[in-house]
């Protein structure tokens, strides 16, 4: 990547190239609109996006990424602060773990999040082998819509999490031109230039971004680069379509699970084991290209579709072995609304089909990295083993809102899913294959009603489908590779049989604006079956297994709450934001471990942040984060401490809306504690290395100008 110094020139060029081609094709100076629209526009689109969730009967989010840019964002840890029924947690680096409703509750960090669908500007990124993170730089987006649960239904969201819609800028909100800056604790440096323009009919966003950090675990150490960029055309009222392309490159250094001693007493150290094989994880290039392309037939009806095609190798060198992955996705997306009249009762009806689907490409070489156990003998980069991983998601679904009285909607809805996983082993001879291929459907009935202006009540019943990775079908295999099979000696042979997750959800809950300020709340009950549940064989395991578990539960309550406190004569306020959410996961009557709770999250998680902003621009905050204990393992004999945080903002936002300062302080009591648990089977109450440290007390300062 081109050094700092040149990148604002670079970005300045290609936008004066821009409005010269635009000349160039007849179009009047006076139509360039070169600026991003005011912060009342800006404040404009976060409400239409809050009006347009609050018409699915259920809980969601709308991030205005506004407020965290008001300090470090560094991953999705930083992106879904505050949010309610999210549980986000970094350790260390961009792998955060997240975790709406219990999904994918104990993947292990940084690896492909499961029971969540991801979506940038709409197009799927979510594929049949998880979500990988490298994509989502937090500095390109706009906003992040939330759907949680089966609440995104109408966007093709199956999955027990629900959907997450990452919204890029654009032209129409971007300036012409921005630069910003961080660093901090660790290392820590941020660099980004942007650029965003209206041309007439047509508009553009690019920006270019890099970081990098030490860490603050030992053997943590990061870096990324990445390019963003999209141009939308509009051909007629009627018509308009918008290209997206993201490339990005991350390396991360890996340090491994560690004992809740170590954190006690020496939160920096990373895993030994992890050190001596210099274990780490880079994603050498990914590639993200998409369409979006809407046509609105007449007043009342529309017609979108998207296509994407998303490339993102993987060379994974964490334990003995190195693994090269290739993974191609291609995923294509069709979208019908309709508003029409039915028995003199307004109706809004959806049709959608997504299908993503593995290109015949994907799949990994598997090769010695450091002699030793079943390896021994063997020089590194001996090969050991091929194996392929296919998979496909198909999903169409129906929807219906229906006005049955005043302010009253009946929502319906119905999917039909087909899901195609396929794992095999192609070298050495003697590797086996499995195939599977499974129909299923998930309805949806719900209802919301407006009692007034500023109270909504909603309620829904539904059901969810999730399809295990294809790549757990090999890595959760017991039948190996006998005696005599040389460097393929004890690796998985034979891949297993795994059923697709699937759970019925009751929700119920509001929102709404109060005396005491916007609220929302949702209390859910979801009976899952076949829950797909990974675990750590080992302390020295790397790859989880993954296992259709016995009967669960996911019950909780998700609540939020902003209030202003005060207002003196001078214009400014002394606001207080607050969120909690309430988890319990458990078995239902397992053979095994009863009714035990599920390991890997903590039962009561809350955030609150008390803040006073000068109608000058300046603003101070104070926040806390508090999280109780988290079973470590599957029978319930050892635990990862509660917690609580202490930090603090100072900034300062230009009133011209051109320029941002502030100092963002973190964890300033130093507090020692769990960030993440990769859970196990059973440790018999043992302390072993399931867990990565949190953050230790750390100051970040940031600074951004724009030419608007």
């Amino acid at each position: 990547m081109s050094s700092a110094k040149s990148l604002p020139t670079a970005l300045l060029g290609l936008a004066l190239a821009c409005q010269a081609m635009a000349e160039a094709e007849g179009m009047e100076l006076g139509q360039v609109l070169i600026q991003a629209p005011d912060a009342r526009g800006e404040d404009a689109v976060i409400d239409d996006a809050k009006a347009r969730l609050a018409e699915v009967p259920g809980g969601s989010n709308v991030v205005d990424m506004r407020q965290p840019l008001q300090g470090r964002v560094a991953s999705n840890q930083d992106v879904l602060a505050y949010q309610p029924g999210v549980y986000a947690q970094s350790s260390g680096n961009e792998g955060t773990k997240i975790s709406i409703r219990g999904s994918g509750i104990n993947r292990a960090p940084g690896a492909h999040a499961s029971g969540l669908y991801a979506m940038l500007d709409g197009l799927p990124l979510t594929g049949p082998g998880g979500t990988p993170y490298e994509l989502l730089e937090p500095l390109w987006l706009d906003r992040v819509e939330v759907l949680r649960g089966a609440n995104g239904f109408d966007r093709g969201a199956l999955a027990l999490g629900g959907a997450v819609d990452y919204i890029s800028h654009t032209g129409y909100d971007a300036p012409l031109l921005q630069v910003r800056y961080a660093m901090g604790s660790h290392g820590y440096q941020q660099r980004q230039v942007s650029s965003g323009q209206v041309l007439g009919d047509l508009d553009y966003y690019v920006a270019l971004t890099d970081a990098k950090a030490d860490g603050y675990q030992d053997h943590t150490a990061s870096e990324s680069q990445g390019v963003i960029a999209n141009v939308g055309y509009r051909f007629n009222p009627n018509l308009e379509t918008r290209f997206y392309l993201r490339y990005r490159e991350t390396d991360n250094d890996l340090a491994g699970r560690v004992t809740k001693r170590s954190i006690e007493h020496s939160p920096r150290a990373a895993n030994p084991a992890y050190v001596a094989r210099d274990d780490s994880r880079k994603q050498p290039g990914s590639t993200f290209f998409g369409n979006k392309t809407t046509f609105y037939i007449d007043d009342d009806s529309s017609i979108q579709t998207g296509l994407v095609y998303h490339d993102y190798p993987m060379d994974l060198r964490e334990g003995p072995n190195r693994l090269k992955v290739a993974y191609t996705d291609v995923s294509g997306t069709f979208d019908y609304k309709r508003r029409d009249t039915l028995w003199g009762l307004e109706s809004r009806s959806t049709a959608g089909l997504r299908v993503t689907k593995h290109l015949p490409n994907a799949g990994a070489s598997e090769r010695v990295r450091i002699p030793g156990g079943n390896t021994a003998g063997y020089s590194p980069g001996t090969h050991m083993r091929n194996f392929t991983y296919q998979g496909s998601d198909t999903v169409l679904h129906l929807g219906n809102d229906l006005e049955i009285a005043d302010d009253l909607w009946l929502t319906t809805g119905l999917a039909a899913i087909y899901t195609r996983r396929e794992s095999a082993v192609t070298y050495p001879d003697g590797g086996g294959k499995t195939s599977l291929g499974d129909w299923d459907y998930a309805p949806r009935l719900g209802l919301r009603y407006q009692l007034t202006p500023d109270l909504q009540l909603f309620g829904n019943l539904s059901r969810s489908v999730e399809g295990p990775h294809p790549w757990s079908l090999i890595y959760s295999a017991n039948q190996r590779f006998p005696a005599g099979s040389g460097p393929a000696t004890g690796t998985q042979r034979d891949p297993v049989k795994l059923q697709n997750q699937t759970a019925t959800t009751l929700e119920l809950g509001g929102r709404g604006d109060a005396m005491v300020g916007e609220w929302s709340l949702a209390w859910y009950y979801a009976q899952v079956r076949h829950e797909l549940l990974s675990v750590l064989p080992d302390a020295n395991a790397v790859t989880p297994y993954e296992l259709n578990a016995s009967p669960t539960v996911h019950q909780g309550i998700e609540a939020s709450l902003f209030s202003t406190l005060w207002t003196p004569d001078d214009g400014g306020r002394l606001s207080l934001r607050q969120s909690y959410t309430f988890s319990d996961f458990h078995y239902r009557d397992d053979e095994r471990f009863g009714d035990n709770r599920l390991p890997g999250l903590p039962m009561h998680y809350y955030q609150g942040e008390l803040r006073y902003d000068w109608p000058q621009g300046f603003f101070a905050a104070l926040n806390t984060q508090l999280a109780s204990k988290v079973e470590v393992d599957y029978a319930n004999s050892y635990e990862a401490d509660p917690y609580a945080l202490f930090g603090a903002t100072l900034g300062y936002n230009a009133p011209k809306n051109d320029w941002q300062t502030w100092l963002d302080l973190r964890n300033l009591t130093d507090k020692r504690y769990a960030a993440t648990v990769s859970p196990g089977y059973d440790d018999k109450g043992l302390d072993v290395a399931r867990s990565t440290p949190g953050e230790g007390m750390a100051v970040y300062l940031g600074v951004s100008w724009s030419l608007r």
